[in-house]
């Protein structure tokens, strides 16, 4: 199963039924669904140690720089989230309904899900999430997730507090969300995401990522 099919079960949910917590207004990628993409490919972007080469993601740990087209890092969240997302708030400004998932998604994130580092993003992404999580005392709920047992919850405000304000409201402004909506949105989403990316109760290694995209 590949990434746009994951997200396209999360999106619609049981028998096919789209969530109104995922409502979308041009037929393509939910808000919430780009809000978990953009969520991985920042922290791909601004994981912890040295800068890896231009336009190239980082390994787990590592931070890296955003490809041409997509704003710069050190410019801030915002920019960089207004880069994956586009500039414009509450949709996918220039996505295409349906197709491929670098159509679904908007500006920079299509991009860099559709190409050749993709594998690469949702790797480090992924890494540095899981580490991040670990850091902030939610290490066993994220395990859990990683894990081939049942998932642990993770209450909106744990996660809030794990992910950071500032990260929380940039993804609010970029799709479109509130805040209260967005968090439980992917207080839902995100433990099943992840357990959906680690189908061998591991995190996948970047070729393993790929075959996924």
């Amino acid at each position: 199963m590949g990434l746009l099919d994951i997200l396209n079960g999360m999106q619609n949910g049981p028998g096919g039924q789209r969530q109104p917590a995922n409502r979308n207004r041009g037929g393509g990628m939910s808000p919430i669904m780009m809000g978990l993409l953009a969520l991985l490919a920042y922290k791909a972007f601004k994981g912890r140690g040295g800068a890896a080469g231009a336009g190239q993601p980082a390994a787990p740990g590592r931070t890296a720089t955003l490809p041409p087209g997509t704003g710069s890092p050190s410019g801030g969240l915002g920019d960089i989230l207004g880069g994956l997302l586009g500039k414009g708030t509450g949709g996918a400004p220039g996505a295409k309904p349906s197709g491929s998932l670098a159509d679904m998604l908007p500006g920079g994130l299509g991009g860099l899900l559709g190409g050749a580092a993709a594998g690469s993003v949702l790797s480090g992404g992924l890494g540095n999430l899981v580490k991040e999580l670990e850091e902030r005392g939610h290490g066993t709920a994220a395990q859990s997730w990683i894990g081939t047992g049942q998932n642990q919850e993770i209450t909106p405000s744990d996660l809030e507090h794990a992910l950071g304000s500032d990260t929380i409201e940039a993804i609010a402004e970029h799709t479109g969300l509130g805040r209260s909506e967005l968090l439980a949105g992917l207080s839902d989403h995100l433990p099943e995401l992840i357990d959906q990316l680690t189908p061998h109760g591991r995190l996948p290694s970047e070729q393993e990522a790929a075959r996924l995209i």
